[in-house]
């Protein structure tokens, strides 16, 4: 059956389809830390995981729902055990997700991070999450089907997943106990804020290590177990991230490259490269079609 098979592992980030995409995959490779330009919500199956979002580290337990929009950091990390991996990743693409929605009911305000209690992990009383696991598998298996009709029942029944996710976040109650399951550092909480309000500027592990008054070996290493990767490496992600998203708003590349604290062009036309496959100006050039 459909709901019982699994799919090959890619390690692809970036959306084929202009709707959306949902995988369940087993035995994965991890993935460094990243984002996306389109809303994830992950339910883990199986296995013992961390998933750390931007500065924040979420223990999860079979059956949680991690929510993720776009531009977030986020990374899966897999503790070493012999108990299988399992997942169901939902992609939505965020202009999508939002023509579904109406002017009374919003199917992306659970990935808002200025609601009031917002929080990526979502865990559900044991009927509830048997219930979000049974809608996904729906979803995913009329997602595979190309008989009559099944793409508009894809439809129906993502809008009736993403209504009960929404009305699940919105609920208090149950995120009451969420938070023995985040852990974080009150130093690298610290460097990631200053990162992301001067992300534009010269920052060096040096300096951030003299002005939070840790030694650079010390804050390397409790960075790292936190965050999932190095300062530099979370910098230059988060340069890119802004650039691209200023990218899309029409600024110059040039500017761009001035704006994200890239220093000369040379240097973000590189980066850029390296991280998304293809250059500043093709990029600009894809989202004009």
């Amino acid at each position: 059956m459909v709901e019982n098979s699994f799919q090959p592992f890619t390690r692809r980030q970036t959306m084929i389809r202009r709707d959306f995409e949902i995988y369940r995959y087993r035995y994965m490779d991890e993935v460094e830390l990243h984002h996306h330009d389109f809303y994830e919500i992950y339910m883990l199956l199986r296995g013992s995981v961390s998933y750390t979002v931007e500065n924040r580290i979420f223990h999860m337990r079979a059956g949680d729902l991690m929510l993720i929009s776009p531009l977030e950091l986020h990374q899966a990390r897999v503790d070493s055990n012999d108990e299988p991996y399992e997942r169901i990743v939902l992609w939505v693409d965020r202009g999508y997700l939002e023509s579904l929605s109406s002017p009374h009911t919003s199917l992306t305000r659970c990935f808002d991070t200025t609601v009031p209690g917002h929080t990526n992990l979502l865990r559900l009383p044991g009927p509830r999450s048997a219930e979000m696991r049974r809608e996904l598998d729906k979803l995913r298996s009329l997602h595979m089907q190309e008989s009559y009709g099944s793409d508009l029942l894809a439809v129906c029944s993502l809008v009736e997943l993403m209504v009960a996710i929404n009305q699940s976040a919105a609920d208090r109650s149950m995120q009451s106990a969420l938070s023995a399951d985040m852990a974080s550092d009150r130093v690298v909480d610290g460097v990631l804020s200053y990162i992301n309000e001067h992300y534009n500027e010269a920052l060096t592990l040096d300096a951030l290590a003299e002005r939070f008054f840790i030694s650079k070996y010390h804050l390397l290493r409790k960075f790292e177990a936190q965050v999932g990767t190095t300062v530099h490496r979370y910098i230059l992600q988060k340069r890119l991230l802004n650039a691209k998203q200023l990218l899309a708003g029409g600024l110059a590349p040039s500017e761009v490259c001035t704006y994200c604290g890239f220093g000369d062009y040379a240097n973000f036309y590189r980066a850029f490269r390296a991280e998304y496959g293809t250059t500043p100006r093709q990029y600009v050039q894809s989202l004009r079609g």
